[in-house]
């Protein structure tokens, strides 16, 4: 998951719970700045402890599992096409 759908994610719950920004950072610990930047994946890395807490807060469950393959996009099709015709690889 990147950060802009986990951040995403995490708006969509608050707002359900009808928690504000303020609410919900007081909840937790963390500044409100804070709070908008993961949910705005505008901060790059954020700890695991915080995003278990807004998690644990939010009714939500953190799930690792395995990245699903990416579907190839027509450019990546075409390119392999092009290269089995001319017999050349990348």
């Amino acid at each position: 998951m990147d950060m802009l759908l986990l951040g995403q994610t995490l708006r969509n719950a608050r707002k359900q719970r009808r928690f504000t920004q303020a609410d919900l950072s007081a909840k937790v610990g963390m500044s409100r700045a804070t709070l908008s930047g993961i949910e705005n994946g505008t901060i790059p890395e954020v700890g695991i402890r915080k995003i278990l807490a807004l998690c644990s807060v939010l009714g939500l469950e953190l799930l690792a599992q395995p990245v699903a393959p990416r579907r190839p996009t027509l450019h990546t099709l075409v390119d392999e096409v092009t290269q089995r015709k001319t017999g050349r690889t990348p």
